[in-house]
């Protein structure tokens, strides 16, 4: 977890709280932050980073309300439980499997239904640069991520 002095640093600089990572490739590629301080969906315009692509950092955005919002919590808290499990090697006694790709958790499987459809771009989404601030400490929070984000506006 961040220590509260180095987040308060951020959120003074600008750094606004990410609530959930839904793809991580390289660094964040889809989930909500804030934008101005109200939660929004945030998807990347490319699905992979590359380091020579200048539009690299560049973001859809669109507003996620409080029900989606939560459906997305008790989705990664779901996640977490059977990330745990996975490390304690509970969750299955055949080949290793992955809740992500559907069929080993019910409740997982059952909110990504209802939230696969609220997390597309829509067509008046934002476009908005990112940069992120990533503590040197592991990135992994089981309530939320520990990286922040500050938004500006596309090139």
């Amino acid at each position: 977890m961040i220590e509260n002095s180095e987040r308060l640093m951020q959120v003074r600089a600008g750094f606004e709280r990410v609530h959930v990572e839904l793809h991580w490739y390289d660094g964040p590629r889809k989930g909500i932050a804030d934008v101005q301080g109200s939660p929004h969906y945030f998807e990347a315009i490319h699905d992979y980073w590359h380091p020579d692509d200048p539009y690299d950092d560049e973001y859809l955005v669109w507003p996620v309300d409080e029900a989606s919002l939560s459906l997305e919590h008790e989705q990664s808290a779901v996640a977490a439980d059977w990330r745990e499990r996975a490390a304690e090697g509970s969750p299955t006694t055949g080949p290793p499997v992955d809740i992500f790709h559907g069929g080993v958790d019910r409740c997982y499987d059952e909110l990504q239904a209802l939230l696969g459809p609220r997390r597309k771009a829509p067509a008046d989404a934002r476009r908005l640069v990112a940069e992120w601030k990533t503590p040197a400490e592991d990135r992994d929070d089981v309530e939320a991520p520990a990286y922040m984000v500050r938004w500006r506006q596309e090139r």
